[in-house]
């Protein structure tokens, strides 16, 4: 049994670790598939409210394996195009993944890592954490990570860092929005914790439905079939169960009821 991952349940927040800290938790084939099947798994189990994406060890992650890397090297275009499909398949697990997902960055973000945290919804960072997209430097492009990248950090600093590999730190990733918060390493876990208790408290269904709704709207041309399905969407979730329960719990100054059992 592999134990690339360390996952566990609490109160609704379901937390996937990465556990190879002797290789700076760089990622491989095995990995990846690992990493896959966790927010498949996750995606199907309604009682979980949230994932947090951890890692042990002094980086959050390296990219990608040494010995993988080496035998990528030899690797036909067929081959190639297998290998980056998987890591792909992935990155829009949890991209897509239903739950709100955190990103928990302890240490160093490198290549295939930047991926990793900006596929998540949220990141945190730990101040000490440096970022950088090292491919230019390999002869390389961040070509599978990008559309996941460039969402969260933009264009503009996209244009910079892609070409440049220049690394930065936590303060600059926060600038340009690829991380949401910069805490000391003691006080990681409690901003995590107030980001998670945020979303257990909030309504299940229109949580998910939010982050849907960020989703499908982010870059498109506000055109009419934009507005007409926003417009659709506000009237879904008012007419919904959770919908109306929130509304009246509000306009009575009581809680709702998926808070009233915990």
């Amino acid at each position: 049994m592999s134990t690339a991952l360390k996952i566990s349940t609490q109160g609704g927040v379901h937390t996937i670790t990465l556990s190879r800290p002797d290789v700076r938790n760089a990622f491989n084939d095995e990995v990846i598939a690992e990493l896959k099947n966790a927010f498949l798994a996750v995606a199907q189990d309604s009682s979980v409210r949230c994932v947090v994406l951890a890692a042990e060890g002094l980086a959050f992650c390296a990219g990608a394996d040494l010995n993988w890397m080496r035998r990528m090297a030899d690797y036909t275009r067929e081959e190639n195009l297998a290998d980056a499909g998987e890591l792909a398949a992935m990155l829009r697990a949890i991209y897509e993944c239903p739950q709100p997902t955190i990103a928990r960055v302890q240490g160093d973000v490198y290549a295939g890592g930047m991926g990793l945290v900006a596929a998540c919804d949220m990141a945190v960072s730990v101040d000490t954490a440096h970022y950088c997209l090292s491919e230019v430097k390999l002869g390389l492009i961040p070509a599978t990570i990008s559309p996941y990248v460039i969402r969260a950090m933009g264009t503009r600093a996209a244009h910079r860092y892609f070409l440049t590999a220049e690394r930065f730190g936590a303060a600059e990733a926060n600038r340009i929005g690829l991380v949401h918060d910069v805490v000391t390493a003691d006080a990681v876990d409690a901003k995590v914790a107030e980001i998670t208790q945020a979303l257990v408290n909030a309504s299940p269904h229109a949580v998910r439905a939010c982050k849907k709704l960020v989703q499908d709207v982010a870059e498109r041309e506000i055109n009419n079939a934009l507005v007409a399905q926003t417009v659709a969407g506000i009237a879904d979730i008012r007419a919904s169960v959770e919908g109306k329960e929130g509304v009246q719990s509000f306009l009575q100054k009581r809680k709702p009821n998926w808070l009233s059992s915990r």
